[in-house]
């Protein structure tokens, strides 16, 4: 093995990697110092194919195979920022945990996360890739995630990772634990992050960013 392919050289190339991805994320308007350590922490590369690795560090969503994709860094870090202004995320339930690479950069921002995917392959690989990172308040299982996952509700903290078509689910806003937050993108062709704030038995909902999401789908498979 050349010494430009050693394991050692490999990993310093993607911490720089991983710092400059850091570094545009902050450039684009990323403030929140936490979030941005929670991505430097994660390597991305672990959760694409290798055949894409060489990319891992763009700021774009990449192909995972089953219509899926793993999110744009930049969707990662905002979404998580939006959540945490002004208190801490808490017990979290995620939708859509796909390769696990979301789930394993909020396992650096909370107490627990409770990631569901309905996809089996998918949930069987981002089993196998968080295993590397020995994460011990990361727990995946297979759901549908317009259901959440009541057994373990409520939750401080909802993020979903796929968009519901007509509105959030009422189940998911069921499972909020009152003073906690939602965030969901909703709608078909023209998509919103839509943030829900419960505050006793009452449900503030407030549309924010444009994004591009695949659509939230029931059952699993």
């Amino acid at each position: 093995m050349s010494h430009l392919r050693s394991p050692a050289v490999a990993a310093s190339l993607a911490s720089r990697a991983r710092r400059r991805m850091v570094e545009r994320l902050r450039a684009h308007g990323i403030r929140d110092e936490k979030v941005l350590d929670a991505l430097n922490q994660v390597p991305r590369h672990l959760f694409v194919e290798e055949a894409l690795a060489s990319r891992a560090y763009e700021d774009t969503a990449l192909p995972l195979g089953f219509q899926q994709t793993i999110s744009q860094p930049f969707i990662v870090a905002r979404m998580a920022e939006i959540l945490r202004q002004g208190r801490e995320l808490g017990k979290t339930l995620e939708v859509g945990a796909g390769c696990g690479y979301q789930a394993a950069v909020l396992s650096h921002l909370c107490s627990d996360v409770y990631a569901v995917e309905r996809i089996r392959p998918l949930l069987d690989r981002a089993r196998e890739n968080l295993r590397q990172l020995r994460l011990p308040n990361v727990r995946l299982k297979l759901a549908d995630g317009m259901l959440g996952l009541p057994e373990a509700a409520p939750f401080d903290t909802i993020i979903a990772a796929a968009a519901a078509p007509t509105g959030v689910p009422e189940e998911l806003k069921a499972q909020l634990a009152p003073g906690g937050r939602a965030l969901v993108p909703v709608g078909g062709r023209e998509q919103f992050l839509i943030l829900i704030e419960r505050h006793g038995r009452q449900f503030r909902e407030t549309r924010l960013d444009a994004v591009r999401f695949v659509p939230l789908l029931g059952g699993t498979e």
